[in-house]
């Protein structure tokens, strides 16, 4: 028992981890799952590194890879385990995380050579979605987004050639963030197009993908033009111009609109055309033939010997690139250029483009019925970012019938953290007193950061209340309120997503309740108390003002 109680919190993170997928029951998310014993050994690693004071601001969180980049220890198989190979080493963008002290969970399914935007192009299977098993999960990030949107990993990599680090992300109500081009590495990577191809985040919060993602760039990005000051500016495309969405999409997209004004954000027409109009050159035109010159001699191989692992509706769209003439590929180049022109001029003056993720979520048996059209679809606003050099978040914006409904937020290169800081205010927070082991730099503290969660402000309780040091492990303590006879007693507030506050509620031990907590300034905000009856035979440590200077009295 003492020795249990000394196991690692990391080491019991990966143990809890393992025990969800068996729990979940979801096979075709994974292709290669790490061992226990092996991702366990690098836990205890970990926690001795940190032991010795070595900083791993990662420590401990998991995180999932797509299968079309290198994880040393596991083959790379892009989706088609005939073409596996294993890799001598991680990818870079791997590596730095793991460096961190983040740990690779396993590799993830996904359309096959990256090559789809709906996730059942897969020997594996088709990727079910997280929230209704009979739709698509999006693609080809399948695996990974949906990982994350079941609570298996706290992050996941995916990539983006035309939306495959949005579109699941959408689809599965989380944040998913497709980096300027080259801010990222692709080294280790199996390309796609490997001129526009970039590695993604998923994360089921903004700031959780954003603190992932500062660990995965390369170095500083290039200074911009300083912003002239004033509201966020963002540009929006008449009515007329979305096309055809799915039932209740329009609404819920004007909603997001909405929402933006009123935290302040000014809106302005633009016209969409130059963005759609490159969206249909992505694989109507000659750019497709860049996915030949990536795997298009293996895939020739494979159909001639006619490979069970190959994926026939892939094979098709890379096999048809082979024979396209060099010059429509300059006669494309040339057009997407002058759109290219066209569409920065329309995002001039504008922080962000805000556009609906996709125009829609398909069940499986309608991409099973047509699954070159349904997957074009999916691509109309997605499809144009990387061949344009733009940067793009995608987050959750609400729910529409009952599933998840996403949006996009698309700028200029190394406009990334802008666009992040609008984003945010598509994402409702809320605010949450601490007074204990959830305090800066005490050992449930990374559950917080884990939410995505920032500190706002340290101060004290107003006098109502009496802390006591409880029996528990680890070490925490009960507050409860008492009107008079209390004390002030140290908080910090923090803000966390809405939505992380109902996962730590859900989570929440006994005797710890989640109640209001009455402030210095006389505001109350949610925050963790404590069941009077707990307290019973627990030392009263009110005198001393709070939890850390009981500690140091330790």
């Amino acid at each position: 028992m003492k020795e249990e109680r000394a196991m690692s919190s990391t080491v019991n993170r990966v143990r809890a981890a393992h025990d969800r997928v068996e729990a979940v029951d979801r096979p075709e998310i994974w292709i290669d799952l790490r061992p226990r014993e092996e991702a366990e050994r690098e836990a205890r690693s970990l926690d001795e590194r940190l032991a010795k004071g070595e900083r791993l601001p990662l420590a401990g969180r998991l995180f999932a890879v797509k299968g079309n980049i290198d994880v040393a220890g596991l083959p790379t198989t892009a989706g088609c385990p005939s073409y596996a190979y294993d890799p001598a080493a991680d990818a870079p963008v791997v590596a730095r995380l793991r460096a961190a002290g983040a740990i690779v969970l396993g590799t993830t399914n996904l359309d096959q050579f990256a090559t789809g935007l709906v996730g059942t192009r897969s020997p594996h299977g088709a990727v079910r979605n997280a929230h209704d098993p009979a739709r698509v999960s999006g693609g080809s990030s399948s695996g990974s987004a949906v990982a994350v949107a079941l609570g298996l990993v706290d992050f996941a990599l995916g990539t983006d050639t035309a939306g495959s680090g949005r579109v699941p992300a959408a689809f599965n109500g989380i944040v998913g963030l497709k980096p300027t081009r080259g801010l990222v590495p692709t080294a280790g990577v199996v390309p796609a197009c490997a001129s526009i191809d970039c590695v993604t985040v998923f994360a089921r919060t903004l700031p959780e993908a954003e603190q992932a993602l500062s660990h995965m760039t390369t170095g500083t990005a290039p200074s911009l033009p300083g912003r002239a000051p004033g509201p966020w500016r963002i540009a929006i495309p008449p009515r007329e111009q979305l096309g055809e969405l799915d039932e209740g999409w329009a609404q819920a997209y004007e909603a997001a609109v909405d929402q933006l004004v009123r935290a302040g954000a000014v809106v302005r027409e633009l016209d969409l055309t130059p963005f759609t109009e490159a969206a249909a050159m992505l694989y109507e035109g000659a750019f497709v033939a860049e996915r030949y010159t990536a795997v298009g001699a293996f895939v020739d191989k494979a159909t001639a010997a006619n490979d069970p692992f190959l994926d026939p509706t892939v094979a098709a769209i890379i096999t048809r690139a082979r024979d396209l003439p060099a010059h429509r590929l300059y006669a494309d180049m040339d057009r997407l250029s002058a759109l290219r022109a066209r569409a920065l001029e329309q995002l001039a003056d504008a922080d962000a483009l805000l556009l609906p993720t996709a125009p829609g979520h398909p069940t499986l048996a309608e991409v099973a019925a047509d699954p070159l059209g349904a997957n074009a679809r999916l691509g109309r606003f997605t499809n144009s970012t990387n061949l344009f050099d733009l940067a793009a978040v995608a987050v959750p914006a609400g729910e529409v019938n009952g599933l998840p409904f996403g949006v996009m937020l698309i700028g200029p290169a190394h406009t990334d953290e802008r666009l992040a800081r609008v984003a945010g205010l598509l994402q409702p927070e809320t605010r949450l007193a601490v007074v204990g082991a959830h305090l800066t730099g005490q050992p449930l503290n990374p559950q917080l950061l884990a939410l995505g969660a920032r500190l706002d402000r340290t101060t004290t309780t107003a006098p109502v209340y009496r802390l006591h040091a409880l029996r528990t492990d680890p070490p925490k303590p009960g507050l409860v309120h008492v009107g008079e006879g209390g004390a002030r007693i140290e908080a910090e507030v923090w803000r966390l997503p809405a939505e992380g506050l109902g996962r730590l509620l859900a989570a929440l031990p006994r005797p710890m309740a989640l109640g209001s907590v009455q402030l210095a300034d006389g505001t109350h905000v949610p925050g963790f108390l404590c069941e009077p009856s707990a307290v019973v035979d627990a030392a009263d440590i009110t005198a001393l003002g709070g939890w850390r200077s009981y500690l140091n009295a330790e």
